[in-house]
């Protein structure tokens, strides 16, 4: 047998002939490869691995970084057992809780600290983490059989071993850090590592409300530290759902998968159900019993595949309940022509930007709603690029509210010359309050991926290459138009469900696995298939037919 093994390296589009065994690391640094920022992780084979993977076959390889997002995924795991190690050496007993990412950081708290978690604590927590990372210590990506590692994990406060158990493979893999004293750090993450501590320089650690915010690199110049937001309302709803949670007994995946286990999923898929449309009452409570009067214009935003049209037609209900008559409106009815919308930057229609909408009309059209004038209202048409007009006309009456549903309706230039008055803000987004484990989130942006992966292969004949093939354009327009825009809301709602992604198993993997494994979107694919394998699938037949959900599985008992 050869000693050597032939790579083909993507960042330099040549093969090289290696020697067999050699580590990703030690080929980076033979090739000497130039990135804009430190290689942190490769793809091999289109499958991030840590920089200590040893090759002793072909493969292809693409050394990134963390402007891209595996590699800034790759970063911020990194931090996080940083953080959780430097909390372990300070507080053996206490727990720490990677909640969700929050005013672009990560909210946590710790439990069991038997002190108050002072300023001055965090402080000094994060003197701890700049010593770890100073001291570079090593990470070792480590496998045995799952048996042993639940073994391992069992009696530690901060983990939860039940989560292994959702894989169903003989071997398992977690890390361990090296420490100069010889007790070294071993934790679970659901992906790979950078190779040291080293590595993981920028950084942050603040007080945050009654627990800590973590600072990571910003993400397209990870050299520098990322600005904090402020995102008081939308901390509010996640803590919100973060109560329905343990009314629901449920800490984390694990538990979850317990509960289905024993049958319990029955009464999960109820409570969570009954508790989106207590939601919904009180939104539509609020609408109708506004001090000041009540709004003309409800106006529903939130990013791709958020439920807002489902959301749309469930307040609708709950306003009939109160007595109103509601209208809906989709803005998508007020694009300008197609030979007039913007372009993006690569030449393509650009119809997420705010200049794709007529404005101008839409505020002639709201404004003499107001006054009490008939006005004939667009369709716009989606195959020849045009707005029409079939004859459609709405004039207000007192019982009347429009719900207006759209990506740019809190965008400040959608209300320009509008009575604040007359307007009611609701932002949709499915706001993922499940974690795997206490140091393992679910992004919400995986829950929207999955939602839309599927809607665009039942109903848009999109299979799930292409719709990841546009994500990276979608989440760009989002950044820009909407998510800025979020904290202007009136009242946040959370379209996630606890059981979501239980459910949506059995429609997404089969469509995943349907992406070539040579291929870009094979790395997005792989990963999402390796989070869908931690949940136990739950009975869809429970899944009632006016569920936020039904709007992407199929079976909704409403019109779309």
């Amino acid at each position: 047998m050869s000693s050597k093994v032939t790579i083909y390296c993507k960042n330099t589009r040549s093969y090289y002939d290696v020697e067999r065994g050699s580590s990703l690391l030690e080929i980076y640094q033979m090739l000497d490869i130039k990135l804009p920022y430190r290689v942190v992780a490769a793809r091999v084979n289109y499958k991030v691995e840590d920089l200590n993977f040893y090759l002793y076959k072909p493969k292809d390889i693409e050394f990134i970084d963390a402007s891209c997002p595996s590699g800034m995924r790759v970063y911020v795991r990194t931090l996080n057992m940083v953080l959780a190690a430097a909390i372990t050496e300070m507080f053996p007993e206490a727990d720490l809780r990677i909640e969700h990412p929050i005013s672009r950081g990560y909210y946590c708290h710790i439990n069991n600290l038997n002190q108050a978690l002072t300023p001055e604590i965090i402080a000094q927590i994060k003197e701890r983490m700049r010593l770890i990372i100073k001291q570079d210590r090593r990470i070792i990506n480590e496998e045995k059989q799952t048996k042993i590692v639940k073994d391992l994990f069992r009696n530690r406060t901060d983990s939860d071993a039940t989560l292994f158990d959702a894989w169903g493979t003989r071997y398992c893999r977690y890390f361990r850090m090296e420490n100069p004293d010889g007790n070294d750090y071993i934790d679970y993450y659901s992906g790979v590592l950078m190779p040291s501590t080293g590595y993981a320089e920028v950084f942050d650690l603040t007080p945050y409300h009654d627990g800590m915010l973590l600072l990571g690199p910003n993400r397209s110049k990870p050299t520098e530290l990322e600005r904090f937001l402020p995102q008081e309302k939308m901390f509010e709803i996640l803590n919100e759902n973060e109560g329905w949670n343990k009314l629901m007994h449920i800490n984390n995946v694990g538990e979850f998968n317990m509960m289905c286990k024993d049958n319990r999923a029955f009464n999960l898929i109820k409570l969570s159900e009954a508790l989106h449309e207590k939601k919904m009452i009180q939104i539509a409570d609020m609408i109708a019993n506004r001090p000041g009067g009540r709004p003309k214009f409800i106006l529903v935003s939130g990013p791709s595949s958020s439920g807002k049209t489902t959301f749309s037609k469930r307040l609708n209900i709950q306003l009939m309940v109160n007595g109103i008559t509601p209208v809906i409106i989709s803005m998508d009815n007020y694009f300008v022509n197609r030979v007039d919308t913007p372009r993006d930057e690569n030449g393509e229609w650009d119809f997420e930007h705010i200049d794709a909408l007529d404005l101008d009309l839409f505020h002639r059209d709201l404004n003499k709603l107001i006054e009490g004038q008939e006005v004939k209202l667009p369709t716009y048409s989606f195959e020849d690029g045009r707005r029409v007009y079939l004859g459609n006309t709405l004039k207000l009456n007192p019982d009347n509210v429009v719900i207006i549903e759209g990506i740019h309706a809190l965008n400040p230039k959608t209300s320009e010359g509008l009575p604040p008055k007359a307007l009611f803000k609701v932002y949709v987004s499915p706001l993922t309050s499940i974690n795997l484990d206490n140091h393992n989130w679910i992004a919400t942006t995986d829950t929207r991926l999955l939602r839309r992966i599927i809607r665009d292969y039942r109903y848009r004949n999109y299979s799930a290459q292409e719709t990841i093939a546009r994500v990276a354009s979608v989440r760009r327009g989002e950044e820009k138009w909407i998510f800025p825009y979020q904290e202007n809301a009136d009242v946040m709602f959370n379209s996630a469900l606890v059981f979501e992604l239980a459910a949506l198993k059995r429609h997404a993997e089969p469509i995943l696995s349907e992406v070539p494994k040579y291929c870009d979107e094979y790395t997005e694919a792989h990963r999402l298939l390796k989070l869908l394998k931690y949940f136990i699938s739950v009975p869809e037949k429970e899944i009632p037919p006016t569920s936020l959900l039904r709007e992407f599985v199929g079976g909704s008992s409403f019109r779309y």
